[in-house]
């Protein structure tokens, strides 16, 4: 590995790291908050998550000699953030469980590519877009209480989309702390350094919070999450990585660390692309250091968990919302593209989009399986017409 080292491969580890926390945070703390979860609580989900990214990206980039890189489920904290409303902690926490289980069992089965297929890109992508629509929203009506710092934010994503997209979020986290901090709306005095203590949260379970959370959350980190993950590895010449290990390694994270908050692994697609892209090293045989390098700053994150939680907790919430939303609006694009874009499924996904948008709950179900049973059932009934007519 000494003769691998490289300054370049390091800086794209870290840099994903960076990259990952500074467009998601904001939306795990959202999904944190609507399980009732307090400071502390907090800080041991961000403890959790970055413990298992760390050590699943640095197990797994050590054993194939490749950078492979776990992270967070972050259409995943988007959907926790809009469902965990009527459900206890305890309750949330043995969800995480349950999809850990489920992530396990499909690894282990050999099972990965087979079941993600059998889900309607169209209709995945249409429950994806109605999870993540009122962050989008939430960006533009945080200008009625804040519309000079939320403006500036909006135009400093543009600005930095078309001319750096990497940098882009970043970007306008730096933007936004450095405004509140000029405006005194942050002062350093309110965050707290130290390391992270986990908390152990005893799950519950219940048949509705399987239906109404577990099962939209597996479905949306199987299409939204591990599919372009193995996109990425694919298309930048690691195409004969064996799959079904990597998604029986998040399986086990998630299932041994949702007790502590860490709710859902999976295979990270932007991080990855930055640690296998030629930036990290020109010879894709060395990148793997980046994904090494990356499992390290992962796992300090995690460490100092208790530090992010309180910085996050300073910040204005307008800031917070901003921030989450323009994070999302690529994936947002993303799924409504992948949703409408073939014309005999749009009926389909146009309802699946609608239904799970509207937040609508039946038998204490979230909409989200409402959104995709619905669309499911459109979609069968539409292709048994067309073959009738035809």
């Amino acid at each position: 590995m000494q003769n691998d080292l490289s300054l370049s491969a390091i800086t794209a580890g870290f840099m994903a790291v960076v990259i990952g926390f500074a467009s998601a945070m904001a939306i795990v703390f959202q999904a944190a908050s609507a399980a009732g979860a307090t400071a502390q609580v907090m800080a041991s989900w961000v403890w959790a998550l970055g413990i298992g990214m760390g050590v699943g990206s640095f197990a797994l980039s050590w054993v194939y000699k490749r950078p492979l890189i776990i992270a967070w489920s972050t259409p995943g904290a988007a959907l926790l953030a809009v469902s965990l409303g009527g459900y206890s902690l305890a309750q949330a926490t043995g969800t995480f469980v349950m999809v850990g289980v489920m992530l396990l069992a499909t690894g282990l089965s050999g099972l990965s590519d087979t079941l993600t297929r059998r889900i309607p890109p169209a209709l995945g992508g249409a429950m994806l877009a109605g999870i993540l629509l009122q962050f989008g929203l939430k960006t533009f009506s945080a200008m009625a209480t804040a519309p000079w710092m939320v403006g500036a934010m909006v135009v400093c994503y543009i600005v930095l989309k078309g001319w750096r997209p990497r940098l882009a979020i970043v970007g306008v986290l730096v933007l936004g702390v450095c405004w509140t901090l000029v405006d005194g709306r942050l002062s350093d005095a309110e965050w707290v350094w130290g390391l992270t203590t986990p908390v152990w949260i005893t799950p519950e379970f219940s048949l509705q919070a399987w239906l109404g959370i577990a099962l939209p959350l597996y479905i949306v980190t199987m299409t939204a999450q591990n599919l372009p993950g193995v996109t990425v590895l694919k298309t930048t010449g690691y195409a004969d990585q064996p799959v079904s290990p990597l998604i029986t390694t998040t399986g086990g994270l998630t299932t041994l660390l949702a007790p502590f908050g860490g709710f859902t692994f999976n295979l990270a697609a932007i991080t990855a692309a930055i640690c296998t892209s030629e930036e990290a090293h020109p010879d894709p045989a060395k990148r793997y250091v980046a994904g090494l390098s990356a499992g390290v700053f992962n796992v300090l994150a995690g460490l100092g968990g208790v530090t992010v939680v309180s910085l996050f907790a300073a910040l204005p919430v307008e800031m917070i919302a901003a921030l989450a939303g323009l994070a999302l609006l690529p994936v947002i694009g993303h799924a409504l593209h992948t949703a409408l874009q073939t014309p005999d499924s749009r009926d389909a996904a146009l309802i699946t989009f609608l239904i799970t948008a509207s937040g609508v709950n039946f038998a204490d179900i979230a909409a989200p399986f409402w959104g995709i049973v619905t669309g499911i059932i459109v979609q069968l009934w539409m292709e048994k017409q067309r073959r009738y007519v035809s």
